[in-house]
């Protein structure tokens, strides 16, 4: 399953994130460190489930269709606030960096309306740098790989003699998920392939880091509570500022507070969608009716959205580049063995074959894969056929015979 972690200073709403994006009830407060371990939860990524396309009633297992949409689970990890020199250990930078390594990418929330300091404290709209926040959270994560290469440094100059240097990188760094492929075009994005590793200086270091965080750990600047004063200039410096970077707009109490009056039957809403209907405006309070006037005006008619399952969506499909595959038992019913209806669909990565859907739903049936169709069509796919978006996909399987005992 697809994980994502949250990260980002404290107070700039990480954590509202996590409950809007998962609707647990961890503690929100405004003070630092209120978030003294990670968080685990489940949210979902969406598009357009292929049942409209094919006019069927679909009854998913493993995920869930809501209004023609396709929700897949993806894990989420609300993990510690980041204060500078966490990479040594202050703070609580120890929690937030190991919980960073099991992350397949990263949703870095900042304050965009500028109302934290640098200790990560409330202060004034607008006395906040946001530009300089995502940079002093980049920097503590590079300056901790370039920690672990050169705590690890005699072990790879001692092992290298009979593998490679590349190869020695990577077994130091496999705790964050970092391939020899990772490092290969790290190596070349930060001009020390030709450099031999004993003279690497700890510039180099850094400087393979730097290009090294980007390629193992894609990230999407998440800038939040734009409903606040001075978030859209901000915004503005934020795109500027780190172009490298993908960068959506979001409120993320928003998102909690339309999710919540959703689940308590006060409103009807999708997550992700533009708009949302009161279901009986006399049940509403008047506090109520004020924040939902608010979320109104300064929120779905600025923004359309409060971009919270956009950026889900965005790291998914966009910058992980995941193909939502449907296997199927029967091609002619789109359905299982038992009768149900497009009931899984999985997040393949980009260069996936058929084999590795197979894999993906059970290793029995990739030990006894023989071939695949596709399901609309009926025709038979190439061995080397890479999945694609939207693919309905049937495996073909054949028992392996056991050898008699002599």
């Amino acid at each position: 399953m697809l994980t994502f972690a949250i990260i980002g200073k404290t107070n700039v709403g990480k954590t509202t994130l996590f409950n809007a994006a998962t609707l647990l009830d961890e503690e929100i407060s405004n003070y630092p460190f209120t978030t003294k371990e990670p968080n685990h939860g489940i949210a979902h990524v969406c598009d357009l489930c292929v049942c409209r396309e094919l006019d069927v009633e679909d009854a998913p297992i493993n995920s869930a269709c809501i209004d023609g949409w396709r929700y897949i689970p993806v894990k989420i990890i609300d993990v510690p606030g980041l204060v500078k020199e966490a990479w040594r250990g202050k703070g609580l930078g120890n929690r937030f960096l190991s919980a960073l390594g099991q992350a397949d990418a990263l949703i870095h929330v900042v304050d965009a309306s500028g109302s934290i300091d640098e200790e990560g404290k409330i202060s004034q709209p607008g006395s906040g740098n946001p530009v300089q926040d995502v940079m002093d959270i980049e920097i503590e994560i590079e300056l901790w790989i370039s920690h672990i290469i050169d705590r690890n440094r005699p072990n790879i100059m001692r092992d290298a003699v009979y593998t490679s240097y590349e190869e020695e990188l990577s077994k130091s760094l496999t705790g964050i998920k970092t391939k020899p492929e990772h490092i290969a075009k790290a190596l070349v994005e930060a001009e020390l392939s030709e450099k031999p590793f004993p003279n690497w200086t700890p510039e180099d270091t850094l400087e393979f880091s730097h290009r090294l965080l980007p390629i193992i750990k894609p990230t999407l600047i998440m800038a939040n509570k734009m409903d606040l004063p001075t978030a859209e200039e901000n915004l503005e410096k934020l795109i500027e500022y780190h172009s490298h970077s993908l960068v959506a707009a979001c409120s993320a109490e928003a998102e909690l507070a339309l999710r919540r009056a959703d689940k308590s039957g006060l409103i009807r809403y999708s997550p992700g969608q533009e708009t949302f209907q009161i279901v009986d405006e006399d049940r509403l309070t008047i506090d109520q009716k004020k924040a939902i006037q608010y979320i109104e005006e300064k929120v779905m008619y600025r923004y359309m959205r409060t971009g919270i399952q956009q950026a889900l969506n965005t790291l998914a499909f966009k910058l992980l580049r995941r193909n939502m595959v449907y296997p199927v038992s029967n091609e002619a019913k789109y359905s299982d063995g038992h009768g149900n209806i497009l009931p899984d669909a999985h997040l393949m990565e980009n260069e996936d074959q058929p084999i590795d859907l197979a894999r993906t739903v059970h290793s029995r049936l990739a030990e006894n894969f023989i071939l695949a169709i596709d399901a609309r069509t009926g025709l038979r796919l190439p061995k080397d056929y890479t999945l694609r978006h939207r693919d309905i996909v049937k495996i073909m399987t054949q028992k392996r015979s056991q050898a008699k005992p002599s």
